[in-house]
Parts: structure tokens; sequence; C-alpha cells
């Protein structure tokens, strides 16, 4: 097997070639379809405190993986060799593809059973992996942590590849929202999914209350002043992490009574909803495509704010 594998913090990652992982009782190996690529991605390769959350180095990175199962280990009997699946990288084996093992950056990967996901009809391997990480943390942000509801006015700060996803599902489910993006392209886009109204800045949604406001860029800034515009008692979830640490004006938070909840991943059943969503045509995510050769280009594609929409590595392209 083939994989791009992390080394060190700053440096590019590896193409390396490996013997194709041996199956393990509890755990099946899947043949990689797709791969998806993410902004949390960036930050590994240019933070040192990402160090952190990653086990035994090298490893192939990659979190957001939909492929076949080719071996099924002892003791499975939900899955077997040709099933569809996606894998919870916060599932609840506690280790996430990509950090504590090889992920989906590699042409296979040897992933616990009690993780996956099937994928149902009408959803592609592209959607399935956005799905993994960009629908299940973009769902669960908005729905589970912040309570969004139909008839609600919400915020959402950043439309990329996870905002884009909680955007739809919000209309979809009849809430109001308004969407901030510096990125004209982001902007337009969420005008296409259904947006209220566009803007730049996240004070210019504050004379339409709202209730929540979901920040999926998480620059220090936009938390800061999302908690300055959200309404009297309202909420504001942190998911991004475009910055590590940030100074929030706790004059905002004590007057206004506002929660501040941070939200990370998800689960299997947010994973299943969302692909519900896919497959009924509610929400349908706009994907940007790369061949796995491309993925170090697609990182940096990212950390250069040149893609609109959630980008994905075919393996088969």
């Amino acid at each position: 097997m083939k994989g791009w594998q992390f080394v060190e913090t700053n440096k590019p990652l590896e193409l390396a070639e490996k013997e194709d992982p041996k199956v393990d009782a509890g755990k099946v190996v899947i043949d990689t379809k797709v791969a998806g690529i993410c902004h949390s991605d960036v930050g590994v390769l240019r933070d040192p405190g990402w160090k952190a959350l990653l086990g035994d180095l090298p490893v192939i990175m990659g979190h957001e993986v939909a492929g076949v199962i080719s071996e099924v280990g002892e003791g499975i009997t939900d899955y077997q060799v040709g099933d569809q699946v996606a894998v919870c990288p916060t599932g609840p084996s506690g280790q996430a593809p990509g950090y504590a093992y090889d992920g989906g950056f590699g042409t296979k990967v040897l992933a616990p059973a009690e993780d996956l996901v099937k994928i149902p009809d009408g959803v592609s391997f592209a959607q399935a992996a956005a799905g993994t990480d960009a629908g299940m943390t973009s769902y669960h942000a908005a729905f589970n942590k912040g309570g969004i509801k139909e008839g609600m006015t919400v915020g959402m700060i950043g439309i990329g590849g996870l905002g884009q996803i909680a955007l739809q599902a919000a209309v979809a489910k009849g809430a109001t929202v308004y969407a901030v993006d510096l990125n004209p392209k982001a902007r337009e886009l969420a005008k296409e999914l259904g947006a209220a109204g566009v803007y730049e800045n996240v004070k210019e949604i504050e004379q339409f209350e709202p209730e929540v406001i979901v920040d999926y860029a998480g620059f220090g800034v936009t938390t800061r002043e999302a908690l300055e515009t959200v309404k009297f008692k309202g909420k504001v979830v942190l998911v991004g992490m475009g910055k590590l640490e940030t100074t929030l004006n706790v004059t905002s938070l004590i007057t206004k009574q506002a929660t501040l909840v941070g939200s990370n991943g998800g689960t299997k059943q947010d994973i299943e909803e969302i692909y519900e969503l896919f497959a009924g045509g509610k929400v349908s995510p706009k994907i940007t495509k790369i061949s796995f050769d491309e993925i170090p280009k697609g990182i940096q594609m990212l950390e250069d704010n040149k893609v609109t929409g959630r980008l994905v590595a075919d393996m088969e392209k």
C-alpha cells in the first residue's frame, strides 16, 4: 500500500510504501475510495501543538475515510467483505484514523469495526468521506450543542467544508440562517444554499438578534465578536480551530448571560443522520476532487484559502 505520512511539524508529507495491513480481531481492512482533506490537516502540519494528538510517528494522515471492506477480522458479524463503509473519527474506540493509526491518505486502512458507519444508497464515496468529519462535526455542533430548531434565527461563521453542510441542514430544518465569511466565493455559495443574508463580519448580523451563533472558523476574533453579537441569553458554539488561543470580551459574556460551548467531533448517529439528509437530497455539499498524488497540494490549497466547499482526494482519479 501507499500513503502520505506525517513525519514532523513544518516538514512536507512523505510518500511511503508499506506492507498491506493485516486484519486483527474486531477490525476490518478498508480499501480507501475517497479521503476527505480538512483544515485541521493544515494545523497538524504547521502547529506543533497538534503533535500531542498524534500516536506513534510517522503516521499516514487522513481522518475522513470512505471505502469498501476487503477483509473482516474475527468476531465481526455486522459487516462483510464488499460493504461500503466510512469511519467515524470520534467513534467508540476513541482512536481516530490519521492520528492514532494510519488513515485515509493511504490506499488501505485497518479500522475498528465499532467505529464503522454503513454508507446508504444514494450517498457517494465523496459525500460519505465529507460526512464523517465535516458532516458529523458541523451537524453535532449546530443541532446537539447549539440546539438549532425550526423557527430559530442563527448565525454561522465560516462557510467552508463544515459551515456549508450545517447551513443547508439548518435551512432544511426550518431555521433562518445568516452567514458570515471573509471569502466572497463562500458568501456567494451561502446565498445559493439558502442563507437569509451574507456578511463579511459577524457584528453585521446583530440587528437580527441571533439566538445561536456557530463559529466554524475559530480565528480568535470571530469567537470574541460572536459573543458581542449574539442575543441576550444566547449561545455561541465554537468548533473551528483556526487559532488555538484567543482573548474574549468577558463583559459581553457576563452582561448578556451568554453561553460559550466548545464542540468537537460527534457520534456515529450524527453521521447516520447527515447521511439521511444527503440521501434525501436535502443537503448536497459542494465538493472539490483531487487525486491521491495531489494530496499535499490540496492541503496547501486549503492553507491558501483557495478551496470552496469540501476538498476530497479520489483515490481512483
